[in-house]
Formats: C-alpha cells, sequence, structure tokens
C-alpha cells in the first residue's frame, strides 16, 4: 500500500520511530489500530458504518471487522427485520390498492 502524507506528518513520524527504536511502517500500523479501535466505539461513526450495511456497500465480515461480532449480529437482525417490515408494508398497500 502507497499514499501520500504531509511531509511534516511524515517527519513527525520517523522522529517517533526513532525515539520509539523501530520504523515508520510500526508506527504507522500502530496509528492505524489505534484509530480503528476508537473507531468502533465512536456512535456516530457506527451509524455511518451500519448505513453502509444496510445499503450492501460493505459485507457482514467487513462490517465484524469494523465493529466485532455482537454489535455485527445487531446489525443483521435489524437489517433482517427492516427488509420483512418494508416487504409486508409493501405487500399491504399492494394489497390495499
Amino acid at each position: 500500500m502507497q499514499f501520500r502524507a504531509p511531509d511534516g506528518l511524515v517527519e513527525r513520524t520517523d522522529v517517533l520511530a526513532t525515539v520509539l527504536e523501530t520504523d515508520r511502517t510500526d508506527v504507522i500500523i500502530s496509528a492505524l489500530r489505534e484509530y480503528l479501535q476508537e473507531a468502533a466505539h465512536d456512535d456516530a461513526l457506527k451509524q455511518q458504518i451500519a448505513e453502509a450495511y444496510y445499503d450492501d456497500e460493505i459485507t457482514l465480515g467487513e462490517l465484524k471487522d469494523l465493529v466485532g461480532h455482537e454489535e455485527a449480529a445487531n446489525f443483521r437482525a435489524l437489517k433482517t427485520q427492516l427488509g420483512e417490515e418494508f416487504l409486508d408494508d409493501a405487500a399491504g398497500e399492494l394489497a390495499d390498492s
């Protein structure tokens, strides 16, 4: 994976890597892990993740990776319920017309 980052950020990463006696890659991986761990507990971000799952933009496996198995199971159950309710409502509307 390659990406571009502002020079100042790269320099700070390199300095931290020197202090920790490691390399830039380890610092970046550690930062990404920490960010993703914190993101899994952010309610607004969880809502965005759930919406992406409901809209079939991400898979159940990807959902589990982002929010954990228990939360993913809850979102899956809700998606199933919402799908069934939508179908029931649509069938009811068609029967009424």
